[in-house]
């Protein structure tokens, strides 16, 4: 089992930058992609960003390219995302997953474990 926890949320202004980590703990795969993944009220569960096993190879959803930036510290198991330029549709609640494959991917289905949640919150 794989026990992820998420930190670094917050309340700021639109406009304003936060930084997510996601520290991984337990019996991880030998080597595993990650992805960020958000949850606003009412709404389904998407795609934010995924970073591959080597950390090498990235992915992003549109609404986030060239604001976020995600990445590993491999040694460390543990991945963040940088957010810019924050918007209010960002406000969500940011979670954290486990891939048991090497290669990055973009759907909630695709991954197998996941973290509690971390809230971000951007006013206006």
């Amino acid at each position: 089992q794989v026990q992820l926890v998420e930190s670094g949320g917050g309340l700021v202004q639109a406009g304003d930058s936060l930084r997510l980590s996601c520290a991984a703990s337990g019996r991880t795969p030998g080597a595993y992609a990650m992805g960020w993944f958000r949850q606003a009220p009412g709404k389904e569960r998407e795609f934010v960003a995924a970073v591959n096993w080597s950390g090498r190879s990235t992915l992003y959803a549109d609404s986030v390219k060239g604001r976020f930036t995600v990445s590993r510290a491999i040694f460390a198991n543990t991945m963040y995302l940088q957010m810019n330029s924050l918007k209010i549709e960002d406000t969500a609640v940011y979670y954290c997953a486990v891939r048991q494959a090497g290669a990055a991917a973009g759907t909630p289905p695709e991954y197998d474990f996941w973290g509690q949640g971390t809230q971000v919150n951007v006013s206006s």
